[in-house]
C-alpha cells in the first residue's frame, strides 16, 4: 500500500503522461507553437473556470513556473 505523498506522485505521474499525448496530438494538429502554447493556458484557466478569479490562476501557473523553469534549465545545460 502506497503513502499518500506517492499516490500523489502516481497520480501525478498519469496526468503528465496524459498531458504529453495530448501534447503529441496538438503538434500533429498544428505546427504552431504559439497555438499550442495559448490552447494550453486556456485549458488551466478552463480548469479552474468559476471556482477562482483568473488573476488567482495567473498566480497559479506563475507559482508552477518558478518550480519547474530550474528542472528545465538544468536540462538545458546538459544539452549544449
Amino acid at each position: 500500500m502506497s503513502s499518500p505523498t506517492e499516490q500523489n506522485f502516481q497520480d501525478y505521474k498519469r496526468a503528465e503522461k496524459k498531458a504529453l499525448e495530448l501534447l503529441a496530438e496538438m503538434k500533429a494538429a498544428t505546427p504552431k507553437k504559439v497555438d499550442i502554447e495559448l490552447a494550453l493556458l486556456v485549458a488551466i484557466f478552463e480548469l479552474h473556470k468559476g471556482t477562482v478569479p483568473a488573476a488567482t490562476v495567473a498566480s497559479i501557473i506563475n507559482g508552477h513556473l518558478k518550480q519547474v523553469v530550474p528542472f528545465y534549465a538544468g536540462k538545458d545545460k546538459a544539452e549544449n
